[in-house]
């Protein structure tokens, strides 16, 4: 979210050539049927160009100022190319289906633009683009983006910048993806790209991650403030549609890879396996609820949920080893009952993908639980794995929970999260959009690429397990404490720290790690302050590196980055932005 306000060539002729030249000869005259509902768009090269584009300006339409909006779709490329302006706007996932980007390609343009007067794109949040390439024709490829944004198994045939006109952006991500040009991040705050490559990357501000990434930017952090780890030491891929010459489906189920730096898909077709769409149930919001989809789950299928909202009445049961759930076009889960939205079994080889998950008016005590609190099945070779899954409480309406995803089972590997406990829209307000924890993680050897954790009440992660790793944390605690006395962790009338720490290692833990870390405040009433940023045991084995404190408009301050150790971030007029490079110290 928004600090500065309150709302703030590797290619080569592969399977996927093939698959091109074979669509071609198909020579098809009408665009392929959706078999995922009418908010899913299939189209092909033979459908005329000015019918695809009705269809994305209509969807735009919709979409483009539709922050808390019912609307989701996802816009579907068969292979082959295609001349069209696609402007990626709310709750929409935009696909290119070949065994590799390079299959699909759109010349002209895609773009995320700000969603706010002034080029503000600090509230441009929830939409996609992934598996397809693009050769824009108007300059760089706009993507002016923040939080629960994917630009994932990309090939931009140019340049592309992270902002618009430099207005503020509070980004965002970029995995398994090749830009032929330059970068330009500009304006963004912090940004984490995970396995991806360049010719060049330009700009920075406050935090910015760079794990397994070809060509990082150069220099010694904090000038620039760029975290740079040479290889990812463990990743999985999303799962990602394909479709071949004659609109068969499938998904392909990317296999878990180890020390790896670049782009996965550099040798042709990303390794993994593959599941034919039968193979899954495809729900709909409109007829399906808890216990169909439980049902069809019990039957060892597969989930895809198409685009819409799933108002839940129980849980979503995920049990078997090797299940994919999959969300199209932001799929959103809303218990209505005070329930979880979705529980997964501590069992090999689970992906959940794509996936929104917004609170109800009745307090759930969870919304996501992975596995069950004090099993520790190891799941080194097939670890669970969760991508671009996303959590709101508020905002849309009242939504109330305890904590918001809990992760008890061993080996989890998270791929991109925002957790928020929303500062603006409906349902708003200290006492109405209740959140006490946004993460919580009981299980060991957890590692997660892409923290964002943003506005709940108390700790916005609380680490128990050991052998946790973090790789990029953006958080912003809550603006609306009304009280110091409201807001604190130690007992009333007892001293301690003033406020809840953004990022808690529980005092037992014996290893962790964390690598670029940023946590910024926005308080709304006088005399509330935080006094730790992080807080952490201290013992060799704990280690974080590069974080950065950031105290935003005229109140409060965050005393010290992390246990007492760091200078305070004070406010305007004077603000002032510490830096930790290391903590343990290094002597």
């Amino acid at each position: 979210m928004n600090v500065a306000a309150s709302c703030r060539s590797f290619r080569r002729v592969t399977l996927a050539a093939a698959l091109v030249f074979a669509y071609f000869a198909q020579a098809q005259a009408v665009p392929a049927p959706s078999p995922f509902g009418a908010n899913v768009s299939v189209f092909t090269p033979s459908t005329p160009q000015a019918e695809i584009q009705s269809r994305i300006n209509e969807i735009y339409a919709q979409q483009e100022h539709s922050e808390f909006g019912s609307g989701r779709y996802a816009l579907l490329f068969l292979p082959g190319s295609y001349s069209v302006d696609v402007p990626v706007g709310f709750y929409t996932q935009v696909l290119g289906l070949g065994a590799t980007p390079d299959a699909v390609r759109i010349t002209g343009n895609v773009h995320a633009d700000a969603s706010l007067p002034r080029n503000n794109a600090t509230c441009t949040f929830w939409r996609s683009a992934e598996g397809f390439s693009v050769k824009p024709t108007e300059g760089p490829l706009q993507w002016a983006v923040s939080q629960a944004v994917a630009f994932r198994r990309m090939h931009v045939l140019g340049d592309m910048v992270l902002h618009q006109h430099r207005g503020w952006a509070s980004g965002g991500w970029i995995s398994d993806s090749l830009i032929d040009g330059q970068v330009d991040s500009g304006s963004q705050q912090q940004w984490i790209s995970r396995n991806a490559a360049w010719r060049s990357w330009s700009g920075s501000n406050w935090n910015m991650v760079f794990v397994g990434v070809n060509n990082p930017p150069a220099g010694d952090w904090p000038s620039p403030p760029d975290t740079v780890v040479a290889k990812a030491p463990i990743s999985r891929e999303k799962p990602f549609l394909t479709a071949d010459a004659q609109g068969d489906y499938s998904m392909v189920v990317p296999a878990v890879q180890h020390n790896t730096s670049g782009i996965s898909w550099r040798g042709g077709a990303t390794p993994g396996r593959t599941i034919p769409l039968s193979h899954f149930y495809v729900a709909q919001p409109a007829s399906d609820t808890a216990a169909t989809i439980n049902a069809a789950l019990q039957k060892g299928r597969d989930l895809i949920l198409t685009p819409g909202t799933y108002d839940l009445t129980g849980p979503l049961h995920v049990t078997r080893p090797n299940t994919v759930v999959y969300g199209l076009g932001f799929a959103t889960l809303h218990p209505i009952r005070g329930t979880a939205a979705m529980t997964v079994a501590d069992a090999d080889g689970i992906v959940v993908s794509g996936l929104l998950f917004d609170a109800g008016e009745i307090r759930s005590p969870v919304l996501l639980e992975i596995g069950v609190n004090g099993s520790h099945r190891r799941h080194v070779a097939n670890p669970i794995t969760l991508s671009d899954v996303f959590f709101r409480v508020g905002g849309a309406a009242v939504g109330k929970v305890s904590a918001n995803l809990v992760i008890n089972a061993d080996d989890v590997l998270v791929d991109q999260t925002w957790i928020w406990r929303a500062d603006h829209g409906k349902g708003v307000g200290w006492t109405e959009n209740v959140s006490d924890n946004g993460l919580v993680v009981n299980g060991n050897n957890v590692t997660i690429y892409g923290l964002f954790v943003e506005h709940h009440q108390q700790f916005q992660v609380l680490w128990n397990g050991e052998h946790g790793t973090t790789f990029f944390y953006q958080s912003e605690i809550p603006y609306d404490p009304p009280t110091q006395q409201a807001w604190n962790a130690h007992l009333p009338g007892s001293s301690g720290p003033n406020g809840w720490a953004s990022y808690k290692v529980a005092d037992t833990v014996r290893d962790h790690q964390a690598f670029g870390l940023g946590v910024y405040s926005v308080f709304r009433h006088p005399d509330v302050t935080l006094t730790r940023a992080i807080e952490t045991p201290t013992r060799p084995s704990v280690s974080f590196e590069h974080m950065v404190t950031v105290a935003l408009d005229n109140l409060g301050q965050i005393t010290h980055v992390i246990n007492n150790t760091g200078a305070a971030a004070t406010p305007a007029p004077d603000r002032t932005t510490p830096h930790v490079a290391t903590y343990p110290p290094v002597p």
